[in-house]
């Protein structure tokens, strides 16, 4: 018995050195602000199989903590590009991506939306609540993270810039992410989904209600200030929308928007900031080009995008 307690305990201290390794390693990457070790960390040990996360009222609160509303904070203060394990309460299914940010069209403003301006840049297409696949409702969202270089080694002195947009907050039955256009002010269609989880999401937009101005509406200043010494000048406005579809029979959408060297996937980019007749005015100003995606833990529990707060 005696042995056998010796044998529990080393091995105890080998596991506890092991995880501190891992925290040095996790503290090391992580405080680079660098796009590769950030997709590193994203990439490790992907799935071998798509997991069906499940939203429940149950995981927003405890008794003595309101989770929901302590991770709406969390995002509006918190800069890092990853964290420590936590799960996405509205949007736990998704898939990660990288690429280019290009804008290539002359326009009004300033920092990355600028002519000429080249971004690295994660992505996460998403759906939120529970249901990923085609015959279901669901709302897509697509969260991006700019870093201000095309060097993916470059430590960079400023936070990424991140953007959140979604084609329709209740759903719809879209059959395909990228039949969809996103958008930073999305609609709310109510739908037997929105009805279905409706004490759900009077939960969820109530914490985000607390936590921060007009939660349903995601300005675009961190990208109009990234690398910018000058005057300011922000879209109102932002719209994607796919090019084209890598593999648009795929029954869920995240084997749909599975892409690699010879299966890229690009958006357009539009901006405006006016309307005419009740109409946003839409110019396009240039392309995001995906060329390489994973389905993996990090992507899902890791990989953290940082909400601008409301100005």
């Amino acid at each position: 018995m005696k042995y056998i307690l010796i044998i529990l305990i080393i091995l105890n201290l080998q596991g506890c050195a092991k995880e501190m390794k891992k925290a040095q390693n996790y503290k090391t990457l992580t405080t680079k602000n660098q796009f590769q070790a950030v997709w590193d960390i994203v990439k490790f040990n992907p799935y071998k199989e798509l997991p069906q996360t499940k939203v429940s009222f149950t995981k927003l609160s405890t008794w003595h903590k309101n989770i929901i509303l302590e991770d709406a904070k969390r995002t509006l203060k918190n800069r890092a590009d990853i964290l420590p394990p936590f799960e996405k309460l509205a949007h736990p299914n998704g898939i990660c991506l990288k690429g280019i940010w290009s804008i290539d069209e002359l326009n009004a403003y300033s920092g990355y939306f600028k002519k000429g301006s080249q971004a690295l840049i994660i992505a996460r297409a998403s759906s939120a609540m529970s249901n990923t696949k085609q015959g279901e409702i669901r709302a897509f969202g697509l969260a991006g993270k700019l870093f201000p270089t095309t060097n993916p080694l470059k430590i960079n002195t400023e936070p990424s810039a991140n953007f959140f947009l979604i084609d329709d907050l209740g759903g719809t039955e879209a059959k395909n992410f990228t039949d969809v256009a996103l958008t930073n002010t999305p609609p709310l269609t109510t739908n037997s989904e929105v009805l279905k989880h409706i004490i759900y999401g009077l939960k969820v937009n109530s914490a985000f209600k607390e936590a921060d101005k007009n939660p349903s509406k995601r300005q675009l200043y961190e990208i109009s200030e990234l690398g910018e010494q000058g005057t300011i000048k922000t879209p109102k406005w932002i719209r994607v929308k796919a090019q084209n579809s890598p593999n648009k029979n795929s029954k869920d959408f995240r084997d749909e928007l599975k892409i690699n060297a010879t299966k890229k996937l690009i958006f357009t980019i539009e901006v405006a900031n006016k309307k005419r007749d009740n109409k946003k005015v839409w110019q396009k100003i240039g392309t995001i080009t995906l060329n390489e995606s994973v389905t993996s833990y990090a992507c899902d529990q890791q990989l953290h995008f940082h909400h601008p707060r409301w100005r």
